[in-house]
């Protein structure tokens, strides 16, 4: 079974992202000052978490689920510019606003600490504000791999890269790494697909049958998928890397 899909009883000591979080680097006392100011929100699929432009009163950590980061243009068009997976940090300290739309893509857990009093933990205490430093580098350097996704692959490598990077990030969420052949729920439909990768649904499909029929990836039903030899994906995707782990 999926991390993502275990059940959450709302402890610190079996939070499923805990190793990921922004709090990953916390001492105890430090976790007991968070504990002081957090609180859990879930939303259901569609449900807007944070509008653009509105004011934020939380910051958090995406427990479960998976959220999109969109943006609207001045004609009302709108592009999915981004993806919330489990572990990613949603809000930034010292800004008052979001400067994108975050809809739950999949119903989804967050453990939201109070804007304010975040703030003023940050500017004391070095482990969470170089946490946060090290997964907005992070998020940077994912923003410029699909820059490249976009920009420069085919149909088949943008399928395969979307499923290696969920893999890799499913994987991530166990503390002892993956262990043989990888398996997770894919959590966004075909037509999220399809606008997230600028491709139509109909070539998303086709791709994702194409990548079935040729044993890159196993399917059961539309959402479960196995990937049996991460290295072959990765080539899939265009990718010359050794398949690691994100960080």
């Amino acid at each position: 079974m999926s991390v993502q899909s275990q059940a959450f009883t709302g402890n610190c000591s079996d939070c499923p992202v805990r190793h990921r979080a922004v709090c990953a680097h916390c001492e105890i006392d430090e976790l007991d000052e968070l504990e002081s100011i957090k609180y859990y929100r879930t939303f259901e699929a569609g449900q807007t978490i944070i509008w653009s432009g509105d004011k934020m009163a939380f910051v958090g950590s995406v427990i479960a689920g998976i959220a999109s980061l969109t943006q609207t243009m001045e004609d009302g068009r709108t592009q999915m510019v981004g993806l919330l997976l489990p572990s990613d940090f949603v809000g930034r300290p010292g800004r008052d606003g979001s400067a994108y739309d975050v809809t739950a893509t999949t119903d989804v857990v967050m453990c939201c600490f109070r804007k304010k009093p975040f703030e003023q933990l940050m500017a004391r205490t070095p482990h969470i504000a170089h946490r946060l430093l090290q997964m907005t580098l992070d998020e940077l350097d994912a923003a410029r791999e699909w820059m490249l996704v976009l920009g420069r692959k085919t149909a088949r490598e943008k399928i395969a890269s979307l499923l290696s990077i969920i893999a890799r990030r499913d994987a991530s969420l166990s503390p002892n790494g993956p262990s043989g052949a990888m398996v997770f729920d894919l959590p966004l439909t075909r037509e999220a697909m399809a606008d997230y990768l600028g491709l139509t649904l109909e070539t998303v499909s086709r791709q994702m049958s194409a990548l079935k029929r040729d044993g890159v990836i196993l399917l059961e039903g539309k959402r479960h998928v196995t990937v049996p030899d991460m290295g072959r994906l990765m080539e899939e995707a265009g990718d010359d890397s050794d398949g690691g782990l994100m960080a």
